[in-house]
């Protein structure tokens, strides 16, 4: 692990071990919700949005803090198994963050509706419609067996929209190499106090919710 050490006004860096930066590194956070809990009524109730923020997103913010802690820790003492057997927290806390953080900027209660402009383009170039591309997250989402996400992705080296399915909290980018447009979490615990075990339903109602201009914010941003 790289320390930066100031040298009579210079900065230099040196190999330091885990810990000596550990005290500097800065803890990840949970982010604030851009709407209150009650926003996205009637599609999303408040009761559904704070369990799932402040509930659940914060554990993986808290678990992913406690395991980088530990790696660093392991990767001080050289101690390779423990780093080892410390990826699985990582990656499912890790994505969690990650998955959850993009998920709320996807969703406003101004949302629903078609996207406009450079964005509708790829997706009738890609899709054919915005209707067969809505069909296609949709199904693929619906499709994903227990816990996970559909996502709209962009693929950098075709230059292409694709839809993709991740399982339990895999991070778009990480597992598959697209960059996350939009993020359709169907983990129960997003939808089952109002939509019980009709996941369909909820399909159908996230949708109205959907906030395009984020959502085409980041496509822009990729095309940078």
């Amino acid at each position: 692990m790289l320390c930066a050490l100031s040298l009579r006004g210079r900065t230099s860096f040196r190999l330091a071990p885990a810990l000596g930066c550990l005290a500097s590194r800065k803890k990840h956070t949970l982010p604030d919700l851009p709407y209150d809990y009650g926003a996205l009524q009637p599609h999303l109730s408040a009761e559904i949005m704070q369990l799932h923020h402040n509930k659940h997103h914060a554990a993986y913010v808290n678990n992913l803090n406690i395991a980088e802690e530990k790696y660093a820790e392991a990767l001080a003492k050289g101690d390779v198994t423990a780093q080892v057997s410390l990826q699985p927290s990582l990656k499912f806390n890790g994505g969690g963050h990650i998955n959850h953080t993009i998920f709320w900027t996807n969703l406003s209660p101004n949302g629903g509706g078609e996207p406009q402009g450079e964005l509708l383009e790829a997706i009738k170039r890609d899709f054919g419609s915005f209707e067969k591309f809505k069909d296609k997250l949709t199904t693929v989402s619906a499709a994903v067996q227990g816990s996970g996400w559909g996502w709209l992705g962009y693929n950098k080296e075709s230059d292409r929209l694709q839809v993709a399915a991740c399982a339990n909290q895999d991070p778009l980018q990480g597992t598959t190499g697209l960059i996350p447009l939009l993020g359709i979490d169907v983990w129960e615990h997003a939808y089952y106090l109002q939509y019980k075990n009709v996941r369909p339903d909820y399909l159908k109602a996230i949708w109205n919710v959907i906030n395009w201009e984020n959502v085409a914010g980041r496509y822009r941003s990729c095309k940078i």
